[in-house]
C-alpha cells in the first residue's frame, strides 16, 4: 500500500470528521457559477515522507506528475511568471493582461541578494550552500514578499522550503499557507519531493526526509463527495521514482529526466470544480 495513500486517507478522514466548517463565514473563494466556495478545514497539518524508501504518489487516482514536474521547474529552473513558459494552462486564471502572474513565485526566486560571497538569487544560494556548507541551519527559500504582494496576481500558497543535511542525506520542510486537498495536495507533495532529489542528486547527497506543514488544509464543498469517493478506494503499491542520474547541473535537468515505473492508478473522477 502506498505511504502517501495512507495519509492522504488519514488527513481527509480527519478533515471530514473533526473540522470546520466556514459555511456562515464571509469568504474569498467562488465558483465558477458565482456562488461563494465555503470549505471544511483542519488547521496545522504536518505530513512526514521518508523519500528514501518511497516515492509519495497518489495510487487512488492519477496524479499528472509531468505537468507537476513541468510547474516545478517553471518556478524553481526557469524562476519565471510568464505562462507562456508552461507546457499547461493551470495559471491561466491568474494570468494578467501582460502574461504573467504578476512578482509572484518564480519571480521571487529569481530576484538576487547581497550575501558576504556575492550577489545570488534564492535558488542560486541553496545550491552554492549545499556545496559549501551543507550543515548550515541557515539554507532556506521564502517567495512571500509582502513588498510585493500587491503586484502578485495570487499570493503564493507554498512559500518557503528550509533544508537541513543530516548524515549525508537532504531533509527538507515545506510550509504551506492554504491547500486545495483535492486538486493540489499530492501534485504539490510531488513536486516538492522531486525538488528534494534534484538538489540533493546535484549535491552529491541522497534524499532523506521531507515534511510538508499546511496551515489550513481544507476539502470544497463541492470536493466531498470524490473526496469520501477516494476515501473508500484501494491503494496500490507504490511505483518506483527514478531521474537521470548523469545530470549534475540543477539547470541541465528537464521533465523527459524523470520517470515513474509501475504507476497503477485508480479510474478518474472526471471533471473536477475548481474555486477561485
Amino acid at each position: 500500500m502506498s505511504i502517501a495513500d495512507e495519509i492522504f486517507k488519514a488527513n481527509c478522514l480527519d478533515i471530514i470528521n473533526n473540522g470546520y466548517s466556514t459555511e456562515k463565514e464571509k469568504v474569498r473563494p467562488h465558483w465558477e457559477d458565482g456562488t461563494s466556495a465555503y470549505t471544511i478545514k483542519k488547521f496545522g497539518v504536518v505530513n512526514r515522507y521518508d523519500l528514501s524508501k518511497e516515492f509519495p504518489i497518489l495510487t487512488l487516482r492519477y496524479t499528472n506528475w509531468k505537468a507537476a514536474i513541468d510547474e516545478l521547474l517553471w518556478i524553481w529552473q526557469k524562476k519565471s511568471n510568464k505562462v507562456s513558459d508552461l507546457n499547461s494552462h493551470i495559471w491561466d486564471e491568474w494570468v494578467g493582461e501582460d502574461g504573467t502572474i504578476g512578482k509572484a513565485y518564480g519571480y521571487q526566486l529569481g530576484v538576487k541578494h547581497k550575501y558576504k560571497e556575492g550577489e545570488f538569487d534564492q535558488v542560486d544560494r541553496v545550491l552554492f550552500d549545499l556545496k559549501n556548507n551543507p550543515y548550515s541551519r541557515r539554507i532556506m527559500t521564502n517567495i512571500y514578499n509582502f513588498a510585493d504582494l500587491h503586484e502578485m496576481n495570487l499570493y503564493p500558497c507554498a512559500y518557503s522550503m528550509t533544508f537541513n543535511v543530516t548524515d549525508g542525506k537532504l531533509n527538507a520542510i515545506l510550509n504551506q499557507r492554504s491547500q486545495d486537498t483535492l486538486t493540489a495536495n499530492n501534485w504539490n507533495v510531488v513536486q516538492y519531493a522531486v525538488l528534494v532529489h534534484m538538489f540533493a542528486q546535484v549535491s552529491g547527497l541522497e534524499a532523506g526526509e521531507f515534511v510538508h506543514v499546511i496551515s489550513d488544509m481544507h476539502i470544497y464543498d463541492r470536493h466531498i463527495d470524490m473526496v469520501k469517493e477516494l476515501i473508500n478506494r484501494p491503494s496500490l503499491p507504490a511505483p518506483k521514482f527514478t531521474m537521470n542520474k548523469e545530470i549534475k547541473n540543477f539547470y541541465d535537468f528537464t521533465v523527459d529526466d524523470f520517470n515513474i515505473e509501475g504507476y497503477e492508478y485508480g479510474p478518474s473522477l472526471g471533471k473536477i470544480p475548481v474555486a477561485v
